[in-house]
């Protein structure tokens, strides 16, 4: 193929990737896209999609085992793994295909092969031993970011697995370790303890879902606890011995070792960006513990080149990754209504049971920074509609600034709260305050009213409890 010149090229397909080449695309800019693998990225064919196919299976799977509480009955309820993975590989697969639509949809050229930075303005792809050079004013580094490996926990894609070989499993672990409880390690343990296995989770630090609200973490540890999941907080799995009958974990915690047995461990420990082979030596591009250095309009240190997503800062998330591609074409395009991200406006969720969910900062972050807060309170078991779900465990924390009445932070655990989040990060963007929420009004029965409640708790006028 003839060297091809465009306005903007970038390099990766995901959720950051495919979004800023669109918008590029709707602002006249020539586009295209460079992809090594399948598009749509990691989020789409190995993170944030198929995952939730399978949580959506443990769902399931859990309802089947407590169906007593609604008045049915079930003999002999059992799984076809092979089914329950073929299922969410095919729900990534329609969705990757859904990707490549939209660019052909907005005449998005798709360059299929491995970018470098080569030169001012220049781009090798090359691919089956074939390299050609694209050319563009503006280069999007969308690379993203991969599993980190701890040593003595590499996988082998056997008995120790990454995220990718926990998506795909030919069997059931009957005892499983977790090492991480972050929201990829809550997730794979919430799936597999609702599957039937095992579940032993290790923490490095004093609680599970770290960057949550303390509260929050506390809720969710104890739920998980009485689902049966064991969680070791202030601990770590100083080496793992392969035995031919398990994986004999040395876990350490409070100067003692434990030995704990089990057939699979999964290693969820954070993420580094796919900042290798990509043509960053020799420019002026920063890197920054495993991410890219950018400025606020997601500009790097070599003029020309952006980079976005989480091959960048926190947090990593792929709606961030979709609002920074577009802030960052924004801007190029010359855009003087764009705004730079305001980090505490992008909310956070974690598809386990019960789901956790939350915007802003938490109550000590609040604190930390200076502000005087009200907090107020809700508990699911006050809802009417939770209580009808037959979802009664669950609570929202809603932090104010006492003095001006802004919303600070919200945070939430139960049912759904995935999907109620979004309220309060709109609340946000508008820079609500305590007297808009009180006087909106929120359907009746939904699990919405919770977040209601919460606000009036806040300033004394809750009604339900």
């Amino acid at each position: 193929m003839a060297d091809a010149d465009f306005d903007l090229v970038v390099v990766g397909t995901g959720p950051g990737g495919y979004v800023a080449a669109i918008r590029a695309s709707q602002l006249g800019m020539k586009t295209a896209v460079v992809e090594r693998d399948d598009l749509g990225g990691i989020c789409l064919n190995w993170g944030c999609i198929p995952t939730k196919a399978l949580l959506r299976s443990s769902e399931i799977h859990h309802l089947l085992h407590n169906l007593d509480q609604f008045g049915f009955s079930a003999k002999e309820i059992r799984f076809d793994l092979e089914k329950v993975v073929k299922r969410s590989r095919q729900v990534a697969k329609q969705l990757s295909g859904g990707v490549s639509y939209l660019m052909k949809k907005n005449n998005i050229t798709v360059l299929s092969g491995h970018a470098r930075l080569a030169g001012k303005n220049t781009l090798t792809v090359e691919k089956d031993g074939k390299t050609q050079s694209v050319t563009a004013p503006h280069i999007i580094l969308a690379t993203g970011a991969r599993a980190r490996v701890l040593p003595g926990l590499e996988p082998d894609g056997e008995r120790i697995w990454t995220y990718r070989e926990a998506m795909v499993p030919t069997r059931m672990p009957k005892r499983l370790l977790v090492v991480g409880s972050g929201a990829i390690g809550i997730e794979f343990a919430s799936f597999y303890l609702n599957m039937g296995a095992e579940v032993t989770v290790v923490e490095l630090l004093d609680r599970i879902l770290p960057v949550e609200d303390e509260e929050i973490s506390a809720f969710a540890h104890k739920q998980f606890a009485k689902q049966g999941m064991q969680l070791k907080t202030g601990a770590k799995v100083a080496k793992v011995d392969k035995k031919p009958d398990g994986l004999v974990c040395h876990v350490e915690a409070g100067g003692k070792t434990e030995q704990i047995i089990v057939d699979t461990v999964i290693s969820a420990v954070g993420i580094t960006g796919n900042t290798e082979n990509i043509g960053l030596e020799g420019t002026k591009v920063k890197v920054d513990r495993g991410h890219v250095v950018v400025d606020e309009w997601l500009r790097t240190g070599e003029p020309g080149v952006y980079a976005i997503g989480d091959l960048v800062g926190p947090p990593w998330l792929a709606h961030k990754a979709s609002h920074e591609g577009v802030l960052c074409v924004e801007k190029i395009a010359g855009n003087g209504h764009v705004h730079p991200l305001d980090t505490s406006n992008v909310p956070g969720c974690t598809y386990c049971y019960p789901q956790v969910a939350s915007v802003g900062l938490t109550e000590a972050a609040a604190k930390a920074a200076g502000h005087e807060v009200r907090v107020g309170r809700f508990p699911f078991i006050g809802n009417g509609k939770a209580i009808a779900l037959g979802e009664p465990e669950g609570m929202v924390k809603t932090v104010f600034d006492a003095k001006s009445g802004e919303l600070l932070g919200a945070h939430m655990v139960g049912a759904e709260v995935t999907e109620l989040i979004q309220g309060y990060g709109i609340a946000k963007t508008l820079e609500t305050t305590e007297a808009e929420l009180m006087e909106t009004i929120f359907p009746h029965p939904t699990l919405s009213e919770t977040m209601h409640e919460a606000v009036l708790d806040a300033y004394g006028q809750v009604i339900h409890i």
